[in-house]
């Protein structure tokens, strides 16, 4: 039982990820941000758990990567859809209204949203290459699915909760959205060499960078608060881009 703990972490993870979808569906995309946000926070520690108890499994692995496409692939995606409903048509709808036959007949400029979902078959992408690439041991080539899913599900947030009149103007500019959601894309699968986030060890010196980064994350997060997530993503990379030690740790 002890060796099915981090099989246990990823099922809840999976669940978040499920519950996200079915609030974002349904419109309520703050809810569906932070179960995101919970299902990535569990992610993190199923992997944790299979070392600290000395389970790692295939299946486990291939079960991880299963959840992340439901809680970093298709919930984010689903949220930019609506995002973009909003941009588009001033309001999030329950998903199944655009399908309607009356919807149909109003034109394919109805349908533009959708091109919000161009996330999760990105994200199902590098998953799939995440799984068989030898490169990507202990670092990574391209956003990693967790990172691009808090990167879009800061906007909602944003909006919500430190929105002004210039804020709105740019991220409901429906040029914006359309731009956001194919850089995301791109950059799941860019061959962007980027540092683990993962510690093996606790010295300074072989962490010095991931030490770094952190302290990064939460001034940005004490000073800027959910605006602080896009520049915490951009800190990330730049970062990764003077990571001489690309093959280690």
């Amino acid at each position: 039982m002890i060796k099915q703990i981090p099989n246990i972490i990823t099922s809840l993870n999976l669940l978040c990820g499920c519950v996200a979808v079915l609030f974002a569906v349904s419109g309520d995309l703050i809810s569906a941000s932070f179960f995101v946000f919970f299902g990535i926070f569990l992610d993190f520690f199923d992997g944790l758990a299979a070392r600290l108890l000395n389970a790692p499994s295939d299946v486990g692995l291939e079960f991880d990567s299963l959840a992340d496409m439901i809680t970093s692939g298709v919930a984010p995606a689903i949220v930019m859809v609506q995002l973009l409903n909003e941009s588009f048509f001033g309001q999030p709808f329950i998903i199944s209204e655009t399908f309607s036959v009356d919807e149909w007949n109003l034109g394919m400029t109805n349908y533009l949203p959708l091109m919000g979902l161009v996330i999760a078959i990105a994200s199902g992408y590098r998953l799939a290459k995440f799984n068989v690439d030898t490169r990507q041991t202990s670092s990574f080539i391209g956003l990693p699915t967790p990172a691009n899913a808090l990167l879009i599900l800061s906007v909602p947030l944003i909006l919500h909760f430190q929105s002004s009149e210039w804020i709105e103007g740019i991220i409901l500019n429906k040029w914006f959205l359309i731009g956001l959601t194919l850089v995301s894309s791109m950059l799941l699968n860019a061959e962007l060499p980027l540092f683990g986030l993962k510690f093996k060890t606790w010295d300074f010196k072989s962490n010095a960078m991931r030490y770094l980064f952190l302290v990064c994350c939460l001034v940005l997060l004490a000073v800027l608060q959910f605006i602080a997530i896009p520049l915490i993503i951009l800190t990330y990379i730049l970062l990764s881009l003077f990571w001489k030690d690309k093959n280690t740790n």
